[in-house]
């Protein structure tokens, strides 16, 4: 029987699911030119699968353009490889007014041509594999007990060129974490996809399920998605970072964390953007419950992270902040944007920490984040298209789930992502 190499071209589109279509690998170099199509309404595709509410109708066409850099092929033994890239959307030739990754992109260029500073990020990953009854956090015995999922895992993401930095197995049973080395700009979220995709094609390969869903059930042990930033200037130095500023933070570097503080009850729409992501962001989850920054702070919402050292030259090459709130059910590129946006407007308003005042605390659902969402500043950063039809998506979601339990309502999420 005859094959034919198939590449599928997606992106990580509002729902943070990752849709589009395949075609021949000998056709890339001209779907690189060419994109394939799709149409706008697409992008509505809900986390449960169909559209419950669209403001594109069935007219228009998009191309979504493969960007050849994040190509991934990936061999597995004794079946089928991963051959995957991720891509554009475009309309007309121009980045599409709701395109995830141009969101992203577009927050990049903001710091780095009004800001003067680049950014390196990586994204943390929690997962459950729940077949896999790992006995404890952190202890040898899990990871023996886990097989080889994480050799298998590391080695997929090495051969996709991310570098894999550590595997372990975590608080509850059959939940892991891995962690990938930080990568410059657009890049960093494009990783984010690529591991998230590689979790679920290696634990299938290996006979098993995972799931990125942020809980399993309500009184369960949350999955987050942690976000390390870095910001550089021009010359390369740590941007972030100064010895003698509070924390250790930079004048610029204030302004970016509170940035961050200041708009993270509306971003948290984008950033936790399941209903059952509030089960996660709740007291005693190590999981923040306020916004608020903090120096090494695991339950912090910003938590500043410097090395171990009175040298102020090592403490500054691997100085940067996480952004401990968001989890899988978002978009990485929402995510990086939202959280780069906000940092942003830190730095252009010139906040300092003591602006902040007293910490606001994080809504307790998904439909009040949404309101907060509405009234936000990130209208003029996402556009109007995306930031309408985003607010139309998730009402939508959660009119789809009104009337289940609060466990019936978890089950689904784990089944969709």
């Amino acid at each position: 029987m005859q094959r034919e190499k198939l590449i599928f071209c997606g992106t990580s589109g509002l729902s943070g699911h990752v849709r589009g279509k395949a075609f021949p690998a000998a056709d890339l170099a001209a779907r690189a030119v060419s994109g394939v199509g799709m149409p706008p309404a697409n992008m509505m595709l809900s986390a449960f699968g169909p559209i419950h509410a669209s403001p594109f109708g069935t007219a228009g066409e998009l191309a979504l353009v493969p960007d050849l850099s994040t190509l991934v092929d990936v061999a597995f033994d004794g079946g089928p490889g991963e051959s995957f890239c991720l891509g554009d959307l475009r309309e007309n030739g121009k980045a599409w007014a709701c395109c995830p990754r141009d969101f992203a992109r577009r927050a990049i260029d903001a710091l780095r041509e009004e800001a003067g500073v680049s950014v390196r990020a990586a994204f943390e990953q929690e997962f459950y594999v729940p077949e896999l009854e790992t006995p404890g956090s952190f202890l040898l015995e899990s990871q023996r007990r886990s097989g080889f999922l994480g050799e298998h895992l590391l080695g997929a993401l090495r051969a996709a060129g991310v570098t894999p930095d550590s595997f372990v197995a975590e608080y509850a049973p059959g939940q892991f974490e891995v962690t990938v080395a930080p990568a410059a700009g657009l890049r960093a979220a494009d990783e984010a996809v690529i591991t998230r995709e590689l979790i679920r094609a290696v634990a299938l390969r290996l006979g098993h399920r995972a799931t990125l869903a942020p809980v399993l059930t309500p009184d369960g042990v949350g999955s987050g998605t942690h976000l390390h930033v870095s910001l550089l200037s021009a010359d390369g130095g740590p941007a972030l970072f100064d010895a003698d500023g509070p924390d250790a933070l930079s004048r610029l570097g204030e302004g970016f964390v509170a940035g961050m503080a200041r708009h993270l009850p509306a971003i948290c729409a984008l950033v936790a953007p399941a209903a059952a992501s509030y089960f996660r962001l709740r007291p005693n989850k190590w999981a923040p419950v306020v916004a608020n920054v903090a120096a090494s702070d695991r339950g912090a919402a910003v938590r500043i992270c410097s090395a171990q050292s009175a040298d102020p030259v090592v403490r500054g090459k691997s100085f940067n902040v996480e952004f401990r709130v968001g989890d899988a059910c978002a978009s990485p590129y929402l995510a990086f944007g939202a959280v780069l946006w906000a940092g942003f407007s830190g730095i252009r308003d010139g906040l300092r920490l003591s602006d902040l005042g007293a910490p606001v605390g994080l809504r307790g659902s998904l439909a009040e984040a949404l309101d907060d969402l509405e009234g936000s500043q990130m209208r003029g950063w996402m556009g109007d298209v995306m930031f309408d039809a985003y607010l139309m998506l998730k009402r939508a979601e959660l009119s789809a789930l009104a009337g289940l339990e609060d466990a019936e309502m978890c089950a689904r999420y784990v089944a969709a992502y």
